[in-house]
């Protein structure tokens, strides 16, 4: 089957004029592919119906959060399918409940398991255009699950590899591929023709909002493609994710990009003792909950007693303190101290496995733009430091010119 998926993000269906603009752009390449087209929230959509939820209950019922949050999609998809009918093309939205996106029983972050393709399948070979809405699907009773911001991306790779599909086409408005970081921020920044799995998803989990990174770890996994490019422009032009071995040398750098975060909070537990075990108890029922832990870092301990400081999505403070505080009498801790003022600056390349010294330049180059670091974390191709919100600009602007990535 000659097949593409496609997805569109939320600025690229975020009114009826852009609505109508895609649906033609589908129509014209529908005459030569099979199409599947993914669709996530009209911009501003989800915030809205997340704001909805919080109004009523700071931690809404999860079951129910989902069953709200999950609507976006569904306008979407049945904007588009009517606008794709409106100009003649054969269409039809599909719920995951259709077709079985199958994914576990954990709300808001849930992980797919299976994907079935009959349904899709049937509808393709009458020569439908099959519209689906991004960003959930059901669990083992049936409730909706969401995938977590983002999650369209992860609902177009998804069904790309259960159709075996060359590649996954992820369609934006507001940019034309992968940049070296947020051109928004920095206007010397550059785009990346190609960039590994592996960068990829580390750019995504410090910071990138392009693509969400269990896409893009669900897409190394599958070994898919993805083709990152603009709605606007719509030619071959824009960034390709992929295995590193197949990346041009020419196309290769020591580091390959600067992230940053602004949705990243950080919890200092004050006085726990300092002993094995605790850490677990600490973290084990954060785990349970589906709240993912960044960096860690525990000080010297003082009189059998330590301060362990951690950072988390600042979606997820609420509900971790409040974990904490219903251990409390497990840990035994003094005192808990909140900070949402922060921001996460990483660099990224492959290059750092084979290259020395490039933690020294980070370092040096914050240190001369007056920048303290609070903490730090490496792993084998991405550095990662945790400095206060106000200077993330100036911090961005630095290490792109340490980089030479202007």
């Amino acid at each position: 089957m000659n097949l593409v998926v496609q997805k569109y993000g939320g600025k690229s269906v975020g009114d009826i004029k852009k609505i109508k603009s895609i649906a033609r752009n589908i129509s014209t390449l529908r005459k030569k592919k099979s199409m599947v087209v993914v669709v996530s929230a009209m911009a501003g959509e989800t915030d809205r119906l997340d704001k909805l939820t919080k109004d009523i209950a700071d931690i809404p019922n999860e079951r129910e959060y989902d069953q709200v949050i999950s609507t976006g999609e569904k306008v979407s998809a049945g904007l588009v399918t009517i606008a794709l009918s409106g100009i003649g093309v054969k269409a039809i939205s599909l719920d995951p409940s259709k077709f079985r996106l199958i994914t576990n029983d954990l709300h808001s972050k849930a992980t797919i398991i299976s994907v079935g393709t009959d349904k899709i399948k049937e509808y393709l070979k009458k020569g439908y255009v099959v519209v689906v809405p991004g960003f959930q699907g059901i669990n083992s009773k049936d409730d909706i699950t969401t995938l977590g911001r983002g999650g369209s991306d992860l609902t177009a790779v998804a069904i790309a590899s259960a159709l075996n599909a060359s590649h996954c086409e992820l369609l934006k408005d507001d940019v034309d591929g992968i940049y070296t970081t947020d051109p928004k921020l920095y206007k010397r920044a550059k785009k990346i023709n190609y960039i590994s799995y592996q960068e990829m998803l580390e750019m995504a989990s410090v910071g990138s909002k392009v693509l969400q990174a269990k896409a893009v770890e669900y897409a190394n996994n599958l070994k898919i493609k993805l083709h990152v490019k603009s709605t606007k422009k719509n030619s071959e032009k824009g960034t390709w994710v992929m295995d590193e071995k197949l990346i041009p040398i020419k196309e290769k750098n020591v580091v390959t990009g600067i992230t940053h975060d602004l949705k990243q909070s950080k919890i200092t537990i004050v006085g726990i003792e300092d002993k094995p075990g605790v850490a677990s108890k600490i973290f084990q029922p954060i785990g349970f909950a589906g709240i993912v832990v960044d960096m860690i870092v525990q000080n010297i301990s003082t009189d059998g007693k330590t301060d362990l400081t951690f950072t988390i999505p600042k979606e997820d403070l609420n509900k971790t303190v409040k974990i904490l505080e219903k251990n409390k009498s497990k840990l035994a801790y003094r005192k808990l101290i909140k900070d949402e003022q922060i921001a996460l600056i990483s660099i990224i390349g492959a290059g750092m496995k084979t290259h020395t010294g490039i933690a020294t330049r980070m370092f040096k180059s914050l240190s001369k733009s007056k920048i303290n670091i609070s903490m730090i974390t490496t792993s084998e191709i991405k550095i990662s430091c945790v400095i206060n919100t106000s200077k993330c600009k100036s911090a961005i602007k630095s290490l792109h010119r340490e980089f030479n990535l202007d």
